[in-house]
């Protein structure tokens, strides 16, 4: 009985009455005045009879919302990028090496690393997202501790390294030795959870468009992170906002840098293929 209550609030909430149904408008994003990002794209092969197009979540926000992104002056995810840039150029661990002493400007050696990660390592034989090479080079290169899965220091460096791909369409494999971790973020994508009994696509495929309570659901795509949330004021990271969505389905959920989320993240990346990088974008 109380499943099944919880099942018709949950209805009412996702499925909203036609003259209350929103959608994705016809705005364009242009950043700085000069970058023009692709924001629906054409969808990729692999969501044949699901979608046609792929919307960014930079289309369901309010118009307010969407002028932060518009200008890295107004972006609250830039002072974050900032901040990271510092990181980049200090010398830490037993090494005394920077970021910086490997890799340069971040602007030319890291313009594609946003567009292809999650990547599978062929030396490491293992899957691995942005955060993860990261914590590789500190720990095999620099000689220093790993930061924290999305902690402050690891999803702000992932936010500077994100905001040099801007504008560059996602490109992430999912052919090779990555197709084993996309099947299994695809099979994560799609099973319900939670008292709920809700999965990934129960709001972003199957309701996108709808109000859930009082905002816009979107198509889910991650093309815009790490994100700059007004809901909390900080910059997100990925598997976080993966951890929240679990949560709300009131499911027992992974943890940050799980392997579960390293699929799921590959797999949900790869239904934004075409889009531009536009992290670190701002949202609800």
């Amino acid at each position: 009985m109380m499943k099944f209550k919880a099942m018709t609030a949950v209805a009412a909430l996702l499925i909203a009455p036609a003259a209350f149904a929103g959608g994705a408008d016809d705005d364009t994003l242009t950043i700085n005045g000069e970058l023009e990002m692709t924001t629906k794209a054409p969808a990729p092969e692999h969501l044949d009879g699901i979608f046609d197009e792929v919307i960014s979540g930079w289309h369901f926000r309010s118009d307010e919302t969407q002028q932060l992104e518009t200008d890295d002056f107004d972006n609250p995810g830039m002072i974050f990028v900032d901040q990271a840039m510092d990181e980049w150029n200090t010398a830490e661990g037993s090494e005394g090496k920077s970021c910086a002493d490997c890799h340069g400007d971040p602007a030319e050696s890291m313009a594609m690393v946003a567009a292809t990660y999650p990547k599978f390592n062929e030396e490491a034989g293992e899957l691995r997202t942005i955060q993860m090479q990261v914590n590789d080079c500190r720990v095999n290169r620099m000689g220093a501790d790993a930061w924290k899965y999305d902690s402050g220091n690891a999803v702000s460096m992932e936010a500077l390294i994100t905001s040099v791909g801007r504008g560059t369409p996602v490109q992430v494999a999912i052919d090779g030795p990555a197709a084993e971790y996309w099947e299994k973020g695809k099979e994560l994508y799609y099973t319900r959870t939670g008292i709920l009994d809700l999965s990934c696509a129960s709001c972003h495929e199957q309701n996108y468009g709808n109000y859930i309570r009082a905002d816009h659901l979107s198509q889910g795509q991650v093309n815009g992170f790490p994100t700059y949330r007004l809901k909390n004021a900080k910059l997100n990271g990925i598997h976080s906002r993966f951890k929240g969505c679990v949560r709300d389905t009131r499911a027992e959920t992974y943890s940050t840098g799980s392997p579960e989320f390293v699929a799921l993240e590959l797999y949900v990346k790869s239904r934004g293929n075409g889009l531009s990088v536009e992290g670190p974008a701002v949202r609800n």
